[in-house]
Protein backbone atom coordinates (compact mmCIF):
# COMPACT_ATOMS: atom_id res chain seq x y z
CA UNK A 1 0.00 0.00 0.00
CA UNK A 2 1.08 3.80 -0.78
CA UNK A 3 1.80 5.68 1.59
CA UNK A 4 0.86 8.97 1.61
CA UNK A 5 3.54 10.66 4.17
CA UNK A 6 5.93 10.45 1.51
CA UNK A 7 3.59 12.34 -0.96
CA UNK A 8 5.65 15.82 -2.66
CA UNK A 9 3.73 18.65 -2.35
CA UNK A 10 4.78 21.75 -3.66
CA UNK A 11 4.25 25.11 -1.56
CA UNK A 12 2.91 27.57 -2.59
CA UNK A 13 4.31 28.94 -6.14
CA UNK A 14 8.10 28.39 -5.55
CA UNK A 15 10.01 25.39 -6.49
CA UNK A 16 10.07 23.86 -2.58
CA UNK A 17 8.70 20.17 -2.60
CA UNK A 18 7.62 19.44 1.32
CA UNK A 19 6.52 15.73 2.26
CA UNK A 20 2.96 15.13 3.30
CA UNK A 21 4.42 14.45 6.55
CA UNK A 22 6.90 16.91 8.33
CA UNK A 23 9.13 16.69 11.53
CA UNK A 24 8.11 19.43 13.79
CA UNK A 25 11.16 20.26 15.91
CA UNK A 26 9.41 22.12 19.20
CA UNK A 27 9.01 18.76 21.11
CA UNK A 28 13.22 17.79 21.26
CA UNK A 29 13.62 21.12 22.27
CA UNK A 30 12.91 19.98 25.94
CA UNK A 31 10.56 22.83 27.25
CA UNK A 32 7.58 20.05 28.03
CA UNK A 33 9.42 16.79 27.62
CA UNK A 34 13.00 15.50 29.37
CA UNK A 35 15.07 13.95 26.67
CA UNK A 36 18.79 13.48 26.07
CA UNK A 37 20.44 15.46 22.63
CA UNK A 38 20.99 11.19 21.78
CA UNK A 39 17.47 10.96 21.84
CA UNK A 40 16.28 13.95 20.15
CA UNK A 41 18.89 13.20 17.30
CA UNK A 42 17.59 9.89 17.41
CA UNK A 43 14.36 10.48 16.60
CA UNK A 44 15.59 13.12 13.87
CA UNK A 45 17.64 10.57 12.22
CA UNK A 46 14.54 7.71 12.51
CA UNK A 47 12.52 10.77 10.67
CA UNK A 48 14.80 11.07 7.79
CA UNK A 49 15.43 7.38 7.46
CA UNK A 50 11.86 6.95 7.46
CA UNK A 51 11.22 9.09 4.42
CA UNK A 52 9.86 12.11 5.77
CA UNK A 53 12.16 14.98 3.86
CA UNK A 54 10.54 18.19 5.67
CA UNK A 55 11.55 19.56 8.74
CA UNK A 56 10.72 22.55 11.09
CA UNK A 57 12.30 24.06 13.83
CA UNK A 58 13.17 27.49 15.73
CA UNK A 59 15.56 29.62 17.41
CA UNK A 60 12.67 29.46 20.30
CA UNK A 61 12.29 25.99 20.24
CA UNK A 62 14.65 25.10 24.06
CA UNK A 63 16.41 28.76 23.46
CA UNK A 64 18.70 26.61 20.07
CA UNK A 65 18.45 23.49 21.66
CA UNK A 66 16.27 22.56 18.89
CA UNK A 67 18.34 23.89 15.68
CA UNK A 68 21.48 22.27 17.36
CA UNK A 69 19.97 18.77 17.33
CA UNK A 70 18.39 19.73 13.76
CA UNK A 71 21.99 20.57 12.70
CA UNK A 72 23.57 17.68 14.05
CA UNK A 73 21.32 15.04 12.62
CA UNK A 74 20.71 16.64 9.11
CA UNK A 75 24.37 17.73 8.07
CA UNK A 76 25.52 14.40 6.91
CA UNK A 77 22.83 14.40 4.36
CA UNK A 78 23.01 16.06 0.98
CA UNK A 79 21.51 19.57 1.63
CA UNK A 80 19.48 19.31 -1.39
CA UNK A 81 17.73 16.13 -0.36
CA UNK A 82 15.55 17.61 2.38
CA UNK A 83 13.57 20.72 3.08
CA UNK A 84 14.21 23.00 6.22
CA UNK A 85 12.34 25.55 7.63
CA UNK A 86 12.99 27.94 10.60
CA UNK A 87 11.83 31.27 11.96
CA UNK A 88 12.51 34.96 12.79
CA UNK A 89 11.46 37.05 15.56
CA UNK A 90 13.03 36.28 18.28
CA UNK A 91 16.74 36.39 18.72
CA UNK A 92 18.69 34.62 21.63
CA UNK A 93 21.48 36.11 24.15
CA UNK A 94 22.81 34.10 26.91
CA UNK A 95 21.98 34.27 30.59
CA UNK A 96 24.49 35.85 32.52
CA UNK A 97 25.78 33.98 35.74
CA UNK A 98 22.74 33.76 38.20
CA UNK A 99 20.53 35.65 35.97
CA UNK A 100 17.26 35.14 36.31
CA UNK A 101 14.37 35.54 33.53
CA UNK A 102 10.15 36.06 34.44
CA UNK A 103 9.06 33.21 32.23
CA UNK A 104 12.21 31.82 31.24
CA UNK A 105 11.12 27.99 30.62
CA UNK A 106 14.06 25.50 31.66
CA UNK A 107 15.09 22.14 29.44
CA UNK A 108 16.71 24.42 26.81
CA UNK A 109 19.68 25.92 26.68
CA UNK A 110 20.90 28.86 29.05
CA UNK A 111 20.05 31.61 26.59
CA UNK A 112 16.69 33.89 26.55
CA UNK A 113 14.51 34.77 23.98
CA UNK A 114 13.81 38.64 23.04
CA UNK A 115 11.34 39.54 20.81
CA UNK A 116 12.22 41.35 17.79
CA UNK A 117 10.31 41.94 14.34
CA UNK A 118 12.55 44.73 12.58
CA UNK A 119 14.82 44.08 9.30
CA UNK A 120 18.15 44.28 11.92
CA UNK A 121 16.37 41.51 14.55
CA UNK A 122 15.59 39.37 11.53
CA UNK A 123 18.78 39.40 10.18
CA UNK A 124 20.19 38.37 12.95
CA UNK A 125 17.64 36.26 14.26
CA UNK A 126 18.53 33.96 10.75
CA UNK A 127 22.36 34.44 11.15
CA UNK A 128 21.91 32.73 14.57
CA UNK A 129 19.62 29.93 13.40
CA UNK A 130 22.34 29.32 10.65
CA UNK A 131 25.48 29.56 13.10
CA UNK A 132 23.65 26.83 15.31
CA UNK A 133 22.15 24.23 12.32
CA UNK A 134 25.85 24.74 10.88
CA UNK A 135 24.08 24.94 7.20
CA UNK A 136 24.43 27.00 4.66
CA UNK A 137 20.74 27.81 3.88
CA UNK A 138 17.54 27.60 5.16
CA UNK A 139 14.60 26.94 2.46
CA UNK A 140 11.89 28.38 4.37
CA UNK A 141 11.78 31.06 6.85
CA UNK A 142 8.39 32.06 8.86
CA UNK A 143 7.55 35.34 11.15
CA UNK A 144 6.88 33.67 14.43
CA UNK A 145 4.25 33.95 16.93
CA UNK A 146 3.19 37.51 15.88
CA UNK A 147 -0.25 36.87 17.42
CA UNK A 148 -2.52 37.42 20.19
CA UNK A 149 -1.92 33.91 21.88
CA UNK A 150 1.72 35.08 22.11
CA UNK A 151 1.73 38.65 22.85
CA UNK A 152 -1.56 38.69 25.34
CA UNK A 153 -3.64 40.74 24.09
CA UNK A 154 -4.73 42.07 20.58
CA UNK A 155 -3.02 46.16 21.02
CA UNK A 156 -0.07 43.78 21.76
CA UNK A 157 -0.43 41.78 18.69
CA UNK A 158 -1.37 45.15 16.33
CA UNK A 159 1.66 46.63 17.43
CA UNK A 160 3.75 43.40 16.36
CA UNK A 161 1.93 43.06 13.56
CA UNK A 162 2.95 46.69 12.20
CA UNK A 163 6.15 45.66 13.38
CA UNK A 164 7.27 42.80 11.31
CA UNK A 165 4.92 44.29 8.09
CA UNK A 166 7.63 47.28 8.31
CA UNK A 167 11.06 44.92 9.34
CA UNK A 168 10.85 41.10 8.92
CA UNK A 169 8.33 41.07 5.75
CA UNK A 170 10.43 43.23 3.52
CA UNK A 171 13.42 41.91 5.09
CA UNK A 172 12.38 38.62 4.01
CA UNK A 173 10.87 39.73 -0.03
CA UNK A 174 14.68 40.45 -0.13
CA UNK A 175 16.36 37.38 1.13
CA UNK A 176 13.44 35.52 -1.11
CA UNK A 177 14.44 37.93 -4.44
CA UNK A 178 17.81 37.32 -3.97
CA UNK A 179 17.55 33.53 -3.79
CA UNK A 180 19.02 33.37 -0.05
CA UNK A 181 15.61 31.83 0.94
CA UNK A 182 13.47 29.66 -1.20
CA UNK A 183 9.91 30.75 0.48
CA UNK A 184 8.95 33.17 3.22
CA UNK A 185 5.61 32.82 5.64
CA UNK A 186 4.57 32.76 8.96
CA UNK A 187 4.26 30.57 11.53
CA UNK A 188 1.09 31.70 14.17
CA UNK A 189 -1.21 30.10 16.60
CA UNK A 190 -4.65 31.98 15.11
CA UNK A 191 -6.59 32.05 12.00
CA UNK A 192 -7.51 36.10 12.55
CA UNK A 193 -4.16 36.87 12.27
CA UNK A 194 -2.82 34.46 9.76
CA UNK A 195 -5.45 35.92 7.59
CA UNK A 196 -4.43 39.31 8.47
CA UNK A 197 -1.02 38.35 7.25
CA UNK A 198 -2.25 36.94 4.54
CA UNK A 199 -4.28 39.41 2.83
CA UNK A 200 -1.19 42.58 3.47
CA UNK A 201 1.81 40.41 2.41
CA UNK A 202 2.70 38.29 -0.89
CA UNK A 203 3.57 35.18 1.34
CA UNK A 204 4.03 31.47 -0.09
CA UNK A 205 2.52 29.89 2.96
CA UNK A 206 1.32 30.00 6.40
CA UNK A 207 2.07 27.29 8.82
CA UNK A 208 -0.64 27.78 11.09
CA UNK A 209 -1.00 25.65 14.40
CA UNK A 210 -4.37 23.33 15.21
CA UNK A 211 -6.92 25.88 13.48
CA UNK A 212 -7.18 23.19 10.27
CA UNK A 213 -7.65 19.80 12.63
CA UNK A 214 -10.30 16.86 13.24
CA UNK A 215 -11.17 18.87 15.67
CA UNK A 216 -11.82 22.27 14.16
CA UNK A 217 -12.24 23.51 10.45
CA UNK A 218 -12.44 27.01 11.27
CA UNK A 219 -9.96 28.29 8.45
CA UNK A 220 -12.18 26.60 6.03
CA UNK A 221 -14.50 29.90 6.25
CA UNK A 222 -11.83 32.54 4.82
CA UNK A 223 -7.75 31.28 5.40
CA UNK A 224 -8.31 28.70 3.25
CA UNK A 225 -10.27 30.34 0.18
CA UNK A 226 -7.94 33.22 -0.13
CA UNK A 227 -5.15 30.72 0.35
CA UNK A 228 -6.78 29.45 -3.01
CA UNK A 229 -7.37 32.60 -4.38
CA UNK A 230 -3.06 33.55 -3.78
CA UNK A 231 -1.88 30.21 -4.36
CA UNK A 232 -0.28 29.97 -0.58
CA UNK A 233 -0.02 27.04 1.54
CA UNK A 234 -0.66 25.81 4.69
CA UNK A 235 2.03 23.97 6.21
CA UNK A 236 -0.03 22.47 9.77
CA UNK A 237 1.28 22.01 12.54
CA UNK A 238 -0.52 21.03 15.84
CA UNK A 239 -2.55 18.80 13.99
CA UNK A 240 -3.38 16.70 17.12
CA UNK A 241 -4.57 20.11 18.71
CA UNK A 242 -1.37 19.76 21.12
CA UNK A 243 -2.57 16.21 22.50
CA UNK A 244 -5.91 15.32 22.86
CA UNK A 245 -6.68 13.69 19.53
CA UNK A 246 -3.87 11.99 20.65
CA UNK A 247 -4.72 10.73 23.94
CA UNK A 248 -8.13 11.17 23.54
CA UNK A 249 -10.85 12.19 26.15
CA UNK A 250 -9.68 11.74 28.90
CA UNK A 251 -8.62 13.51 32.10
CA UNK A 252 -5.86 15.77 31.83
CA UNK A 253 -6.21 15.60 28.07
CA UNK A 254 -4.62 18.80 26.71
CA UNK A 255 -6.03 21.45 24.34
CA UNK A 256 -3.77 24.16 23.03
CA UNK A 257 -1.21 23.51 25.57
CA UNK A 258 -4.10 23.67 28.41
CA UNK A 259 -6.22 21.48 30.10
CA UNK A 260 -9.12 20.59 27.57
CA UNK A 261 -12.36 22.51 28.29
CA UNK A 262 -15.44 20.46 28.93
CA UNK A 263 -17.07 21.04 25.67
CA UNK A 264 -13.47 20.29 23.72
CA UNK A 265 -13.94 16.69 25.56
CA UNK A 266 -17.28 16.06 24.55
CA UNK A 267 -16.55 16.50 21.37
CA UNK A 268 -13.28 14.57 21.17
CA UNK A 269 -15.58 11.98 23.29
CA UNK A 270 -17.87 11.50 19.92
CA UNK A 271 -15.21 11.80 17.69
CA UNK A 272 -13.44 9.02 19.51
CA UNK A 273 -17.17 7.07 19.07
CA UNK A 274 -17.81 6.91 15.62
CA UNK A 275 -14.11 6.31 14.89
CA UNK A 276 -14.44 3.04 17.58
CA UNK A 277 -17.57 2.45 15.13
CA UNK A 278 -15.26 2.27 12.23
CA UNK A 279 -12.32 0.57 13.63
CA UNK A 280 -10.05 3.00 13.15
CA UNK A 281 -7.34 4.66 15.85
CA UNK A 282 -8.33 8.22 16.47
CA UNK A 283 -4.64 9.34 15.67
CA UNK A 284 -5.29 7.76 12.70
CA UNK A 285 -8.02 9.75 11.19
CA UNK A 286 -6.63 13.25 12.69
CA UNK A 287 -3.06 13.03 10.68
CA UNK A 288 -4.89 12.02 7.19
CA UNK A 289 -8.05 14.53 7.31
CA UNK A 290 -6.21 17.35 6.72
CA UNK A 291 -4.09 16.41 3.70
CA UNK A 292 -6.95 16.03 1.96
CA UNK A 293 -7.40 19.47 1.13
CA UNK A 294 -5.62 20.67 -1.82
CA UNK A 295 -4.01 23.86 -0.09
CA UNK A 296 -2.46 21.58 2.67
CA UNK A 297 1.26 21.08 2.25
CA UNK A 298 2.07 18.82 5.04
CA UNK A 299 1.11 18.14 9.00
CA UNK A 300 3.73 18.82 10.94
CA UNK A 301 3.77 16.42 13.62
CA UNK A 302 6.09 16.47 16.39
CA UNK A 303 7.91 13.43 18.11
CA UNK A 304 10.71 12.41 20.68
CA UNK A 305 11.56 8.96 19.66
CA UNK A 306 12.26 7.00 16.40
CA UNK A 307 9.73 4.33 17.61
CA UNK A 308 6.77 7.67 17.78
CA UNK A 309 7.75 8.57 13.87
CA UNK A 310 7.40 5.12 12.69
CA UNK A 311 4.19 4.83 14.13
CA UNK A 312 3.17 8.02 12.94
CA UNK A 313 4.47 6.93 9.03
CA UNK A 314 2.12 3.77 9.36
CA UNK A 315 -1.04 5.90 10.83
CA UNK A 316 -0.68 7.37 7.09
CA UNK A 317 -0.64 4.52 5.26
CA UNK A 318 -3.69 2.90 7.41
CA UNK A 319 -7.01 2.38 5.68
CA UNK A 320 -9.59 4.58 6.29
CA UNK A 321 -13.00 3.84 5.19
CA UNK A 322 -15.00 6.57 3.78
CA UNK A 323 -17.64 5.83 5.70
CA UNK A 324 -16.29 7.36 8.84
CA UNK A 325 -15.68 10.67 6.99
CA UNK A 326 -19.95 10.49 6.01
CA UNK A 327 -21.01 9.46 9.67
CA UNK A 328 -18.50 12.61 10.98
CA UNK A 329 -20.35 14.76 8.84
CA UNK A 330 -23.96 13.38 9.52
CA UNK A 331 -23.30 13.95 12.95
CA UNK A 332 -21.69 17.44 12.76
CA UNK A 333 -18.84 16.74 13.94
CA UNK A 334 -16.76 17.64 11.02
CA UNK A 335 -17.54 20.49 8.72
CA UNK A 336 -19.89 19.93 5.97
CA UNK A 337 -17.58 21.49 3.34
CA UNK A 338 -14.23 20.22 4.05
CA UNK A 339 -12.52 17.67 1.47
CA UNK A 340 -12.63 14.17 3.04
CA UNK A 341 -9.20 11.26 1.93
CA UNK A 342 -10.58 9.07 -1.06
Amino acid sequence: MSNMAFTRRRLGGTPVLTSALGFGGAPIGGFRFALSDQQGAEALGGAFDGGIRYFDTSPYYGYGRSELLFGYALRPHPRDDYVLSSKVGRYMTPLAPGESVAGWRPGGLPFKATFDYSREGTLRSLEQSLLRLGLARIDIALIHDADVHTHGSQAEADRRFAEAMAGSYPALVELRRAGVIKAIGVGLNETAMSLRFAREADLDCIMLAGRYTLLEQGALDALLPLCEKKNMSILLAAPLNSGILATGARAGATYDYKPAPPEILDKVRRIEEVCRHHGVDLTTAALQFPLAHPRLASIVVGALTAGEVRENIARLAAPVPSDLWRELKHEKLLAEAAPVPD
